[in-house]
């Protein structure tokens, strides 16, 4: 089974979770996903981070091995200031 790409840990995330925002850069072995969703609505960190976890599944311990996470509710985003994307997808 070959590496997943950002593309599919982004799939992933989506299907296990309700989202407005995803966002997965990686190389194959180590991914930064930032998530925005209302699921993440008064809940802690710890708790955001589990959940998105849940979403991925078995599929997160066999092949992703390094998730570094930034989890978002839909307001936080709002607040949070955007940086400017330069790459396309």
């Amino acid at each position: 089974m070959s590496d997943p790409t950002p593309a599919d840990v982004q799939a992933f995330i989506e299907k296990g979770l309700a989202c407005e925002h995803v966002d997965v850069d990686g190389d194959g072995r180590h991914f930064f996903a930032t998530i925005v969703s209302a699921e993440f609505e008064g809940t802690s960190r710890v708790a955001r981070q589990r959940r998105v976890y849940q979403a991925l599944g078995d599929r997160m311990r066999e092949q992703i091995h390094a998730l570094s996470m930034k989890t978002l509710t839909p307001a936080e985003w709002a607040a949070s200031p955007q940086p400017a994307t330069t790459h396309h997808h």
